[in-house]
């Protein structure tokens, strides 16, 4: 017991930082969608089983290759062939059952039904290996360099295989279509002969082990003895978006470990980050000196707003902005860009921004002459001693004459 309230004090009381963020899953992978960059990764690049992961492919080609997802098709043996020997997750679709496109697309992805997927692949491609062959043309076209797959569902086998990177790629590139990131998001799903089918993160996780749910909206999850748990979600809290792969959790635990690391990863980035607003619009950005105008300085705003994901730690302060390009405008200077302004936090460049001469200075006569009363001197005194070398030239061209 004295062991137990120890580690409660540790958990309590210890701050909690990104060195402590230890999950459960061997390869992870987060991004911030807003800016499109990968904001925590482990083992991001090496290869791993992905399990029912494979399906957010199976899905995305299908979509593709499908004219009209309303179209009634029949459930073949071959959609069903050597799924109990495989010990393959189903939807329970049931042989010559007439379902559409859309049941079945919707079987793939929330209850992650191999029946699915084999049926799909039957009816668009003849078989699943033609179907897989799509599959990996499609990895191919994405330029994915780790990724292979043997099968439509995920079931282990040596050459079927990604990463976590390659898996947010794909994603990535499956939410862009709206049929399927309206799948993906959906929890429950009625098919057209009213049968009910729920998510797995749901139906298997977070209502079984009474897990609370504040961020993840879509989903797909995924387990095989050799990818332990994996879980694929997108996330939403305060306006940022986030999509999270992780594998290879501990696939002999009772826990749902991939549920219980996206929380906890979600949790620490919620709660320790935002979005800075590092430039306003019409903030200043530069102030430079006049020449030839009535305004004695031009100061120069900001038309677009900076603002950068930072650790709630770091201030405005804590930037550096540093200028480089013409220190002094003048009311004949031309239009354009005239410089930059290079945005840096500990010496790492975050932005660098145009600063452009638009005019609207005004015209001064008197300031003109004041500006250029050097220039103008000289010029003057040139002028004069022209003047005064002509007049003596003439001079003596008037005593030879008289001579």
């Amino acid at each position: 017991m004295k062991y137990l309230k120890y580690l409660l004090f540790l958990i309590i009381f210890i701050p909690f930082n990104i060195s402590a963020l230890e999950i459960n899953s061997e390869h992870a992978i987060l991004y911030n969608l807003n800016d499109d960059e990968v904001i925590f990764e482990k083992n991001a690049d090496e290869k791993t089983y992905i399990a029912s992961l494979t399906k957010i492919m199976t899905t995305i080609v299908a979509i593709e290759n499908i004219d009209d997802v309303n179209e009634k098709v029949i459930v073949p043996y071959e959609g069903l062939e050597g799924l109990i020997e495989a010990n393959a997750s189903v939807a329970g679709f049931r042989l010559n059952q007439e379902v559409t496109y859309l049941d079945l697309l919707y079987g793939v992805l929330l209850p992650s039904g191999a029946d699915a997927t084999k049926t799909l692949a039957y009816y668009i491609a003849g078989n699943e290996e033609n179907f897989v062959s799509l599959m990996n043309a499609k990895a191919k076209e994405l330029g994915l360099v780790n990724t292979h797959f043997v099968n439509t569902s995920g079931l282990d086998t040596d050459n079927h295989y990604s990463t976590v990177r390659e898996v947010s790629i794909i994603l990535k590139y499956a939410l862009n279509n709206p049929l399927f990131k309206q799948i993906y998001t959906t929890d429950r799903y009625t098919t057209s002969d009213n049968s009910l089918t729920f998510k797995s993160v749901y139906s298997n996780y977070l209502d079984r082990y009474n897990i609370e749910n504040k961020y993840i909206y879509g989903s797909k999850t995924g387990f095989t003895t050799k990818a332990g748990y994996c879980l694929s979600s997108i996330a939403n809290y305060d306006g940022v978006e986030y999509m999270l792969i992780t594998t290879n959790a501990d696939g002999e635990s009772n826990t749902p470990l991939h549920v219980m690391d996206a929380n906890m990863i979600y949790d620490y980035y919620t709660s320790n980050y935002h979005y800075l607003d590092i430039i306003n619009i019409d903030d200043t950005l530069v102030t430079l000196d006049t020449k030839n105008s009535k305004e004695k300085k031009l100061e120069i705003k900001a038309d677009e707003a900076l603002a950068k994901y930072l650790n709630k730690d770091i201030k405005k302060e804590d930037f550096d902005f540093k200028y480089n390009g013409l220190e002094e405008v003048s009311y004949f200077t031309k239009k354009g860009q005239i410089g930059s302004l290079d945005v840096s936090l500990n010496n790492e460049l975050i932005k660098t921004i145009p600063i452009i001469y638009s005019g609207g200075l005004t015209f001064s006569i008197i300031n003109f002459f004041i500006d250029n009363i050097l220039i103008i001197l000289l010029i003057i005194m040139v002028i004069l001693i022209v003047r005064h070398k002509l007049k003596r030239k003439k001079s003596r061209k008037l005593k030879l004459r008289r001579l």
